[in-house]
């Protein structure tokens, strides 16, 4: 077998992002996480929904599935427990995985199967055009809301704690170094793991711009001991205006593995599934 390149994980796919979206740091950094951690293309899977976040999955060179909106993390769960031996990362934008996807977070976190879910946080909806999403500054101004967002934003980093989560961490997606180590812990990482990456939508919110995320964000204290929850969710519940990137909490219980139905044995080898699911397809004409 030939050794993987960084070129393995690219692809041709013309690229539909607006020019110095945050996005791109994502993509350009997995693709060099992929590389580090030695996994071929075809044993990676790639699911998402819908949103400018979600299109990464056809700009990088792996099998890819797009669910419905808000739904990836079902989907992604579902692909892993009947293929326990491919590398399966989600991706969701804000508004998908804490608005529309909310409840599917909520129980990813409680199955812990062996995943990994990106989410891109751009505190908006992007791809129509600049609503408020779950974690949209309170007061600021979008497009449907010209007199500023009345509802609190999401904590969703807190949310992850709180419920045990077994890995939550937060970076930045133009601190290319600091994303990578990240991403590579967290696709190592035996159980559901869990990573807000921030990034700058340069259209539609001038508030979370890069200069921002570099005049507040810093890098959790080696002192930091991510076991400890209630130090962890401390951080996370923290108001004095700093972000913090790191792993936060990590909580090493056991994944959710494969399970057999019984009376059905492994579901990769059923022969008859093709034909099952030809009858429930006819069914809808």
């Amino acid at each position: 077998m030939a050794e993987l390149t960084l070129n393995d994980y690219k692809n041709k796919v013309e690229n539909a992002w607006c020019p110095g979206c945050g996005n791109f740091g994502i993509l350009a950094t997995l693709q060099k996480s992929l590389l580090e951690l030695g996994l071929p293309p075809e044993r990676v899977l790639l699911v998402s929904g819908i949103g400018q976040a979600p299109k990464i999955v056809h700009y990088l060179n792996a099998n890819a599935f797009d669910g419905l909106h808000g739904r990836e993390v079902s989907s992604a769960q579902a692909a892993k427990i009947v293929a326990d031996d491919l590398t399966v990362i989600v991706h969701s934008g804000d508004g998908g995985a804490y608005g529309e996807g909310g409840n599917h977070f909520l129980h990813a976190m409680r199955r812990n199967v062996d995943l990994t879910h990106v989410v891109h946080d751009n505190h908006i909806y992007g791809l129509t055009k600049g609503q408020a999403s779950p974690t949209t500054d309170q007061g600021q101004k979008v497009a449907v809301h010209p007199d500023g967002v009345m509802a609190l934003p999401m904590n969703p980093l807190a949310l992850a704690i709180s419920q045990s989560c077994s890995f939550v961490a937060q970076s930045l997606s133009s601190n290319a170094g600091h994303l990578q180590a990240i991403l590579c812990e967290a696709i190592r990482h035996p159980g559901f793991s869990y990573v807000n990456v921030l990034q700058p939508c340069v259209s539609w919110d001038p508030v979370h711009t890069y200069a921002h995320y570099q005049k507040h964000c810093y890098l959790l204290d080696p002192s930091h001991d991510p076991t400890n929850q209630l130090a962890a969710l401390a951080v996370a519940l923290a108001h004095d205006g700093r972000i913090p990137l790191g792993v936060l909490y990590r909580n090493d219980r056991p994944a959710l593995r494969p399970i057999a139905e019984p009376g059905v044995g492994d579901l990769r080898t059923c022969t008859d599934r093709p034909a099952r699911l030809a009858r429930v397809f006819d069914r809808f004409g």
